[in-house]
Order: C-alpha cells, then sequence, then structure tokens
C-alpha cells in the first residue's frame, strides 16, 4: 500500500471517527438547552418581577399566600405550576435552587421568603412590609 492510500484510509477513519462524535454530542446540548430553559426561566421570573409566586392554582396554601399579598395591595407575578407543560421541570429547578418542591415558594424583590407559613411570619414580624418597600 503506498503513502497516499495509507493517508486516504486513515483519514477516512479519523473522518468517521469525528462525524460519530459529532452525532453523540450532538444530541446533547438539546438536552441541557431543555433543562436550561426551565432554569432561565424561574430565574427570569425570580429577578424580573417586583413579587414572584410558584403556585398551584388549586392548592389552599398558595392560595392563602396570594390572598397575603392582596391584604396588602400588592400584585405579585404568579406562575401556577400546574396549568404549565414544563411545571414539574421549574419544581426541579426550586428543588434545586432553594431546597424545596413544595408550592408556594415565594420571592420579593429576588429574596427567598419561603413557602406560606414563611410567609405568614415574614407579614407579623414586619419583614415582609419591610423588603416591599426597598424597592
Amino acid at each position: 500500500m503506498t503513502q497516499f492510500h495509507q493517508l486516504t484510509r486513515v483519514s477516512g477513519i479519523t473522518m468517521l471517527a469525528l462525524v460519530l462524535v459529532l452525532l453523540v454530542l450532538g444530541s446533547e446540548p438539546k438536552q441541557a438547552l431543555a433543562s436550561n430553559s426551565a432554569s432561565a426561566f424561574v430565574q427570569n421570573v425570580i429577578y424580573s418581577n417586583r413579587i414572584a409566586i410558584f403556585s398551584k392554582s388549586y392548592c389552599p396554601f398558595s392560595l392563602r399566600a396570594k390572598r397575603i399579598f392582596s391584604e396588602l395591595h400588592e400584585q405579585p407575578f404568579v406562575v401556577e405550576l400546574d396549568l404549565r407543560d414544563d411545571g414539574n421541570k421549574i419544581q426541579d429547578v426550586l428543588l434545586d435552587l432553594v431546597g424545596r418542591r413544595t408550592v408556594p415558594q415565594v420571592f420579593v424583590n429576588g429574596k427567598h421568603i419561603g413557602g406560606s407559613d414563611d410567609l405568614k411570619a415574614a407579614v407579623q414580624n414586619g419583614q415582609l412590609q419591610n423588603l416591599i418597600k426597598k424597592n
């Protein structure tokens, strides 16, 4: 076999290996992008809204959190997870972010307040009103 044929054969094998690697790796960004999109959505909601609540429309604790803000004449941005196709992914992101998957999860000025009981306590001790005034 001539040197030219050997180079051509090696180049062909190398090219085939490269194509296979690209095909395998080519599917990875799609998976990462899908999980990152839920994460990006959560971050955007938290930091683009003065008050954000991740909620479920039927949850009595979520209803209580929304009622608290209504009584304070505040209008939170509410994400109803049960009405979204990606609700479970968003809850997974919340688990990674705040250590809880439960609803509601309340954020004020980018700060995590917590769930319904945490929100109620923050109202009672004045912490919530102080956070709301900061902006």
